[in-house]
């Protein structure tokens, strides 16, 4: 689910920070810019872990901030197609279930997508899914623990 994604950016600093050492400085603008951002074919960026490499830094003409090469490693979050993960129901409407991880709110499962026979129930705002037999039926309330 965690995953170390190595990835590799020119990192500008503002002139204001260089009072601060280069690794932190780096660091905090790395988090900055991809903290809670999805990374196409990386996913959701967590946190910096480690620099692993940092190339020698540059200044641009008419520009007065530091840009440095540098190579290293986040925690992205990249779930596997078909791995189970647990989280609780934030919400029910009819367009779906909104599950929430902990550390991230903003899954929705689409009505397609639950288990069948479902239905939304209006006057209770939660899905229930019917099971085959006809007689028992498994009511999603917010707060529960749902599998997605």
């Amino acid at each position: 689910m965690f995953v170390l994604a190595k990835l590799q950016d020119v990192v500008r600093i503002p002139p204001w920070q260089f009072n601060k050492p280069l690794t932190e400085a780096i660091t905090e603008e790395l988090n900055r810019k991809l903290s809670n951002r999805v990374l196409y074919s990386v996913g959701l960026c967590i946190a910096l872990h480690d620099i692993v490499k940092l190339e020698e830094s540059f200044i641009l003409p008419g520009d007065g901030a530091s840009h440095s090469r540098t190579t290293f490693r986040y925690v992205v979050f990249r779930p596997y197609v078909d791995e189970v993960l647990t989280g609780r129901i934030k919400s029910c409407s009819s367009d779906g279930v909104q599950v929430s991880l902990g550390f991230f709110d903003d899954i929705l499962i689409p009505p397609s997508a639950l288990q069948q026979p479902a239905r939304f129930d209006e006057a209770e705002q939660v899905w229930i899914w019917e099971y085959e037999d006809g007689k028992h039926s498994l009511f999603m309330d917010p707060g529960v623990a749902v599998w997605e």
